[in-house]
């Protein structure tokens, strides 16, 4: 016949082999507390515990009783070396004082009046407005020239001149013999059929000028050697004769 194992009383704990499952402790061997150690003195409180590890004490304060520290998060910890090894690598940094200058690498916020002055080296060049004209028999499109610029090589920091296909021609020539360092970049292609002056083939040779335009007037070499760069683009009386 099988024998049962003794139902376990709840009221007899000292059963080899059986613990109470209320009475919080583990089968696992702990350290011994040091001898030093008092659950009185470290954890002041007006309930005794059974047990010197249940209390309603903050683990820090169990922490340093061991000879820790308070507890740091992982991250206030990568901070705090992050920190420590910038600050030992700069040296010892000045208290900081309103309205002095950030340190160097540091960004630096604009004033008034960098705000609203005007900015360094503008220039802005826009060729629009085209217009066909008669001329006897021939017919034209010339195209209104806008230049806004502050760089002191311009005459003047806003104009406006008109200038037909045929005087881009001469105007390039121009530049060639001028300046032998810079490739001037090629006009638009000339249309030779009659449909040169519809909309869209005007459209796509204003782009092309306007273009032109931009890489010849936003070349430093040009703007400071060129006699014929400046005049072109503000001169009402520009004649290609003259240069």
């Amino acid at each position: 016949m099988t024998s049962r194992a003794p139902a376990y009383d709840p009221t007899h704990p000292s059963d080899p082999g059986l613990i109470a499952p209320s009475s919080g402790h583990s089968p696992f061997a702990r350290l011994p507390l040091p001898a030093s150690f008092s659950t009185s003195s470290a954890f002041p409180s007006t309930s005794q515990t059974s047990s010197p590890y249940v209390t309603d004490q903050p683990r820090s304060a169990l922490n340093r009783t061991f000879g820790g520290g308070d507890y740091v998060p992982p991250d206030r910890q990568l901070q705090q070396h992050h920190h420590s090894a910038s600050s030992s690598a700069a040296g010892p940094q000045p208290p900081s004082v309103e309205g002095q200058k950030p340190a160097q690498g540091e960004p630096r916020g604009q004033t008034l009046e960098e705000m609203y002055s005007a900015p360094e080296n503008t220039l802005e060049i826009e060729v629009r407005d085209p217009q066909t004209r008669e001329f006897g028999r021939k017919m034209y499109t010339d195209y209104e020239i806008i230049c806004r610029t502050n760089i002191p090589a311009f005459r003047v920091r806003y104009s406006s001149v008109r200038r037909r296909y045929s005087d881009f021609e001469a105007f390039r020539e121009i530049l060639e013999r001028e300046s032998q360092r810079v490739n001037i970049p090629p006009l638009p292609g000339k249309v030779f059929s009659g449909s040169r002056f519809t909309d869209e083939i005007i459209e796509q040779r204003r782009e092309g000028l306007e273009r032109f335009l931009q890489i010849v007037a936003g070349h430093p070499l040009l703007q400071t050697g060129s006699k014929v760069l400046c005049a072109f683009l503000q001169d009402p009386s520009w004649n290609a004769a003259n240069y």
